[in-house]
């Protein structure tokens, strides 16, 4: 049975959303959301019972996450700040150095490229490959088609 008219205009839109939200890309931004969201929790954690911790033992009797400056609570605002910045590091070291090693592994040799130079038909010089006439002898050179 056919679908009324205004039934149409739904099903056409809720077709184009599938299309557009099931494909190879937005699943990969999806599945990418997720992971640095766990990420940056397990990067937070590290700083959080790992690093603060650590810095608390070098001045003692004093808790990092007291530490403030007026109403500012410094320690915690350290706290966030180095957690930004080991997620930097870490997204740069795996996302621009690893992965970019392994594409200049994995991706195939530059083609050649179009040549710079070509021959004077007359003098059998060098000479370049836009050049209308040749520098050694003086002739005119025809033009090629491009």
């Amino acid at each position: 049975m056919p679908l009324p008219l205004s039934y149409r205009p739904v099903t056409s839109l809720w077709q184009e959303f599938k299309t557009f939200a099931l494909k190879g890309n937005m699943v990969d931004l999806a599945v990418g959301v997720v992971i640095g969201g766990a990420f940056g929790k397990v990067i937070s954690s590290i700083v959080a019972n790992v690093i603060t911790p650590i810095i608390g033992y070098v001045t003692p009797g004093l808790k990092f996450d007291d530490w403030h400056l007026g109403r500012i609570t410094i320690g915690l605002f350290l706290n966030d700040l180095l957690s930004f910045f080991l997620t930097a590091l870490a997204v740069f070291l795996v996302i621009v150095k690893l992965l970019g090693a392994v594409m200049r592994k994995t991706s195939p040799p530059p083609g050649p490229s179009e040549p710079v130079t070509k021959e004077c038909p007359l003098c059998l010089s060098t000479i370049p490959t836009r050049a209308r006439r040749c520098a050694h002898c003086t002739a005119d050179l025809p033009a090629e088609a491009v």
